[in-house]
């Protein structure tokens, strides 16, 4: 299958639509950079290891080291990554066109099957299943993106086939239930299957897989409050209500019931301004927190559990992709930019022997940790949450092309019989500036609109081949400039960055995380307690040959600040005491 021929999403509800995989190239920077780290690692993962708790199962040979924690036969959710592992690998192929990741992806899908053969049996667990539709929808999406982007031919009819042996069992529901808290029961999410049941009625023509993506919509419970404006986030589970969202964008997207893209839009509201650190992290100890009581600021002393990374960074970009395409509004983009910079992209390399980044401590003094059990929830949604990078930048419509997030990438695409390359040549976010570098066979008319982040404090400035334009900037908003482009044509976009400081909540209002443009800037190495004066922490000096590093005069003299992104194993503290006059 020829990996630049995928269609991306598409349709009337659209109003701008995403990039297939192969149509965009990472370059420079820090995304480009964790991409191919992570390529490498996922693609040299042992598949013998992956398959083992299967094989052992269905009685076959099982070569291999066993994997160990969540993942073997006695873990705590047996053999829960695969399907997410075989997804990562088909969208990492989609992208590079590394036929290594797609021949891994195929192989795994292949022995997955193997072992299905044996009793039409699909789980990796005899016994009572840990989160049995939670690991059915993994099984579901890494079959439907190994024969969607990575030209599988036997997982397409696996999917029928695995969903019925599933339901076999008994642990697979015929209604749907929300689930509450973290540890009480009901424990299953069964509301997290719609997304990827809507699709297998896509790739296989079914219809009762889209009665059963219907069936399973958490409506009453969940969908139909926040669409009449209720904020029902406080106490409940923030990854999976999350990740349950894009059920409902993927519903609003086939059914076309106005509810859902209305549920879908206040939960952003809801989540932007009542529940996110300054990373724009959410969720301590994976639960939403009561508006306006302090649980937020009371979370960085009781708790070192503040944001499941990879699983929470996940969902959250999905939503942001699905919100950006119904409203063409540049305001998810940067929520988008927000929490990719300055959560997922400081996650710790894993290790390859199940040792993978988990939580983001915001506690003073912490320090980057991997997960206490080896091959965690984060390593699946880590695999598919970076292989996804290449959608997050670009979206298109009929008329142009849009800049969401500002990266070294190049974006190609056919325009009026002629093929059209932009470049963004740029180190941001350690930079302010961002060049765009057209290429195209003949002149051609389109539209370039550039998110002009909400954040910005000064105008930014955009200039057109070395001239200013008077193209219309304003934080929030795209800027766009329609004209005939032709091939040597730049755009050069600064956006000034200046730094700020955001309280935890409005509760501890003096309880601040310094912000730089984009980044949230941590103290490294930091004294016991840190405390600063307001002017302090809206003046910082920048380090000579460093960028985005900066000297902060504190209460215990002068401490180093840098992008948390960047912070490895040394200590760091998040949130500062502003304290005292200028």
């Amino acid at each position: 299958m020829p990996r630049r021929g995928i269609a991306a999403a598409s349709g009337p509800r659209r109003k701008l639509r995403e990039f297939a995989y192969g149509d965009v190239k990472l370059t420079e920077g820090p995304i480009g950079e964790m991409y191919r780290r992570m390529h490498a690692h996922f693609l040299a993962l042992d598949e013998d290891r992956i398959l083992k708790v299967y094989r052992q199962r269905a009685g076959m040979p099982a070569p291999g080291k066993d994997m160990g924690g969540w993942y073997d036969a006695d873990g705590f959710v047996p053999g829960h990554l695969i399907g997410q592992f075989i997804s990562g690998l088909a969208r990492i192929y989609s992208h590079t066109g590394d036929a290594a990741a797609a021949a891994k992806a195929k192989r795994l899908v292949q022995g997955y099957g193997e072992t299905f053969e044996r009793g039409q049996y699909p789980f990796a667990s005899a016994k009572a299943v840990t989160w049995a539709c939670y690991i059915l929808d993994k099984y579901e999406i890494g079959l439907i993106d190994a024969y969607r982007l990575a030209g599988v031919s036997e997982a397409r009819p696996l999917l029928p086939r695995i969903w019925d042996g599933a339901k076999k069992t008994g642990w697979i529901p015929d209604h749907t239930f929300d689930r509450i808290g973290v540890k009480n029961l009901p424990y299953d999410e069964p509301y997290v299957l719609p997304e990827n049941l809507f699709l297998t009625h896509e790739v296989t023509g079914d219809q009762r897989f889209l009665d059963l993506a219907k069936l399973y919509l958490l409506d009453d419970a969940f969908f139909d409050p926040l669409a009449k404006g209720d904020n029902v986030l406080p106490g409940k589970h923030g990854y999976s209500h999350i990740i349950a969202l894009s059920s409902a964008a993927k519903a609003y997207e086939v059914l076309g019931n106005p509810k859902h893209l209305q549920a879908i839009r206040n939960a952003w509201q809801f989540l932007e301004e009542t529940q996110q650190f300054a990373s724009g992290a959410w969720a301590p100890q994976e639960m939403f927190v009561v508006p306006h009581s302090g649980q937020l600021g009371e979370s960085l002393t009781n708790t070192r559990d503040h944001y499941e990374t990879p699983c929470c960074y996940y969902a959250h970009a999905k939503l942001a992709r699905y919100l950006t395409s119904f409203t063409a509004e540049s305001r998810y983009g940067d929520g988008l930019e927000r929490v990719l910079l300055n959560t997922i992209l400081g996650a710790l390399d894993p290790d390859d022997d199940g040792g993978y980044f988990y939580y983001a401590d915001y506690q003073s003094g912490a320090r980057k940790k991997y997960y206490q059990r080896k091959w965690p929830c984060c390593a699946g949604t880590l695999a598919q949450s970076v292989a996804d990078y290449p959608l997050n930048i670009y979206f298109h419509d009929d008329r142009g092309v849009y800049l969401n997030l500002y990266a070294g990438s190049e974006v190609r695409w056919k325009r009026g019989g002629s093929t059209v390359k932009l470049i963004q040549k740029t180190a941001y976010p350690l930079s302010e500036r961002v060049e765009v570098h057209v290429e195209t066979g003949a002149p051609t008319d389109f539209a370039v609109h550039l998110r002009i982040p909400a954040w910005l404090q000064r105008q930014p400035e955009i200039l057109v081949n070395g001239k200013r334009t008077s193209v219309k900037a304003l934080p929030g908003q795209w800027a766009s400039i329609q004209r005939k482009w032709r091939s040597g044509d730049r755009v050069e976009l600064t956006l000034p960055f200046s730094s700020r400081s955001v309280p935890v909540d409005d509760r501890h209002p003096n309880t601040v995380a310094v912000m730089n443009g984009p980044l949230m800037l941590v103290a490294s190495d930091p004294p016991e307690k840190l405390a600063a004066a307001p002017a302090s922490l809206e003046k910082l000096q920048p380090v000579s040959g460093q960028p985005q590093h900066f000297e902060c005069a504190a209460s215990h003299g002068s401490v180093r600040m840098k992008p948390f992104y960047q912070v490895q194993r040394e200590p760091y503290t998040t949130y500062i005491e502003r304290k005292g006059g200028a």
